[in-house]
């Protein structure tokens, strides 16, 4: 067995930015928004995801201040809700919501015919409003958001839209980006998931504290 591979975390991690570095050459990236792309690159192990990220020119600095002035953040499933840095997030006086496996929320999926997660963003509501969304899976709950945003006016600091799969995903993201209510950071085409909703939210809190608690 290979004894001589890197074993301390943050020389994995500043490694793994070196390797990444020259596939976001020539995007024409801002200082934050490269150190948010390589997050994204780093938890997919995928360089081409460089081309299909898109991040809308206020998102980042929306999301700081929205993080700053202790929002919190909803997500469509619990797998965002692990993947984000809750005790960083708590430093900034927020917390993470989901309701995916609420009774409630089951129940109103089944009479309203809708899924889970769609019915939670739904249930959220009003709650949204100048909060953060992270949707990592369900492109239904992505499209939810897209409704109360345009019907209801409500209106989150930042969408974090990135609901991986080949039914809905791709047509969610770009109905998203179209979108000119809120800033956004999402992922073109099918690529996606709970993971890479979840390091988007992370690079976001490190850009203003790196400090890891």
């Amino acid at each position: 067995m290979k004894a001589d591979f890197i074993k301390k975390p943050m020389e994995i991690e500043h490694r793994s930015m070196e390797i990444i570095a020259p596939h976001l050459a020539g995007l024409e990236l801002s200082e934050a928004e490269t150190k948010v792309y390589s997050r994204l690159i780093h938890a997919s192990g995928d360089v081409d995801y460089a081309p299909l990220i898109h991040i809308h020119p206020q998102a980042i600095e929306a999301a700081q201040q929205a993080l700053r002035s202790g929002c919190d953040i909803y997500t469509d499933v619990e797998m965002v809700r692990t993947g984000i840095n809750k005790r960083k997030l708590q430093t900034f006086g927020g917390k993470v919501h989901c309701l995916i496996a609420d009774e409630k929320i089951a129940a109103m999926a089944k009479e309203e015919g809708i899924t889970r997660s769609m019915a939670a963003m739904r249930h959220f509501g009003k709650a949204l409003e100048g909060n953060i969304v992270a949707i990592g899976n369900a492109p239904t709950a992505l499209f939810e958001v897209l409704r109360l945003m345009e019907e209801e006016g409500v209106r989150p600091a930042c969408v974090v839209g990135i609901p991986v799969g080949f039914v809905g995903a791709a047509d969610s993201k770009e109905a998203l980006r179209v979108q000119d209510y809120v800033p956004y950071i999402t992922v073109e085409g099918t690529k996606g998931g709970s993971p890479i909703a979840a390091a988007a939210l992370n690079a976001i809190m490190y850009l203003i504290d790196d400090t890891r608690p």
